[in-house]
Order: C-alpha cells, then structure tokens, then sequence
C-alpha cells in the first residue's frame, strides 16, 4: 500500500480532474451518487461500486452535491491487477462483505503494528479478488442462490430428516424439477448431498470427540449402526473409528 486506507465524504462543490496516476487506486463507494468518466467512459457510481484504476489513468469524476459520495479508497502496487480489473466499474454482489474487508483494512492499517498492517494487506487482497469474481463470473439466479442456501443449510444440521419434498418446497419447485437443477448445481442427487454431508460430519466427530460409532450414528439419525458403518467405509475407504470393529 502506498497511501492510508481511508474514507472520504467528498464536499458538496466536489470534483475530480486527476492528475496521471503513479500507481493502482482503488476506489468503493460506500453511499451517494456521482458519475466516472475514464478513457471517454461514463460509468454511474452508485453504493457497492468497485473501481481500479491503473498507474497513467486520469479519471474525472463528479457527483449529486444532495447525494454525497462517501468512498473508501487507497494506493497500492500489485502486479494482481490486470485488463480485467483495470478501469472497469464492478458492482459489487456482497456488500456487506466488501464493507466489512473495508472497515477491517482501515482499522488493521491504522494501527501500525505488522500485524496491523499484515492484516490491511489481507483485505486488500480479499477485496481485490471478489472484484475480479464479480466482473468475470455471471451473476446467480434467484434459484441457484437458494440451492446454495439449501446446500448450507444442509451443511449445518446434517442430522435432521430433510426429505426431497420438502427441500424443493424451499425453492417453489417440484420434487423432479428439484432434483435434476439441485444436480445440476451440486453434481450429486439430494440424498446423496445428505449422505456425504453426514459421514463428513460423523468423521469431524469420531476425530474431534470421544463419541463412539453408535453414538455417532444415533446422533446422525442412524437407527442401523452396521448400515451407517456401511455408508462410512463407502464414503471414506475405513471403518468408522479406524478400528475395524464398532465400539
């Protein structure tokens, strides 16, 4: 980094008429309106949009004296930033998360120590490669963002019965349809989703915690211990426990 990470909360009489830049600035725009012109380029800049702009850029940029623009923004070199990022207006998918890297480089930079400093780094880093996702990447669609909720979800509470029916319900398909998109997305059927998603969970727990293989099972949702040993030593290639017996 070569200058601070900071905000700024540009004057009402703002603008900008840049000199050559000597080096990568990044620019997000946390609230406001404004207007970026680069390389005869109009690009509006709204809350969540993501600008790079590259060493001998000369970007010109304005903005609504009733709608502020408040940006955060730094200097740095990098050999990261390429044709992809360079010049380009991404608006940004998660914001949140932008926001937060954002605060985060600010206050780790503004500390000083090298971990501090380690830290501004990292965020940078992060906030940088989430830009180069969104402006390469398509955006989900409504359905692919709730198979990815569901697939969490599974992730979490893997012991539950969750049923295909009810799975689908969750993203206004039927059963069928379900299936074949949750296929598409994952490249494993629901119920096998499931399955992994226990045995992974069974072997955090037989490594990390003194539970046995019934009690492990059980608490899977196992009622047939040998058939979750089964599913197991299909899944991972050992017995549960690394034993060969059930304990």
């Amino acid at each position: 980094m070569t200058s601070p990470p900071t905000y700024w909360h540009c004057e009402p009489g703002w603008s900008w008429h840049a000199r050559p830049l000597p080096d990568h600035l990044l620019w997000y725009i946390v609230d406001g309106v404004g207007v970026l012109t680069l390389d005869g380029r109009h690009n509006d800049l709204i809350p969540g949009t993501c600008v790079v702009f590259a060493p001998g850029d000369a970007p010109v940029g304005e903005h609504d004296p009733h709608r502020r623009l408040l940006v955060f923004g730094l200097h740095f070199t990098t050999d990261y930033v390429d044709e992809v990022l360079s010049g380009r207006c991404v608006q940004m998918r998660d914001q949140a998360l932008v926001g937060a890297l954002a605060r985060r480089c600010e206050t780790s930079y503004r500390r000083g120590d090298p971990l501090g400093l380690h830290q501004a780094r990292l965020c940078l880093e992060q906030i940088l490669g989430m830009i180069r996702e969104d402006a390469t990447s398509p955006a989900p669609g409504r359905i692919d963002m709730a198979l990815d909720e569901i697939t969490q979800v599974i992730r979490r509470d893997p012991s539950r019965r969750w049923t295909v029916t009810e799975l689908a319900g969750r993203v206004a398909l039927s059963r069928s349809q379900f299936t074949r998109r949750f296929l598409t997305h994952t490249g494993l059927s629901p119920t096998r989703y499931l399955i992994n998603a226990r045995i992974e969970r069974a072997r955090q727990l037989l490594t990390e915690t003194n539970m046995s293989v019934t009690q492990v099972a059980m608490t899977l949702g196992y009622t047939d211990v040998a058939y979750f040993s089964r599913q197991y030593k299909r899944h991972t290639g050992r017995v549960p426990g690394g034993e060969g017996t059930v304990r």
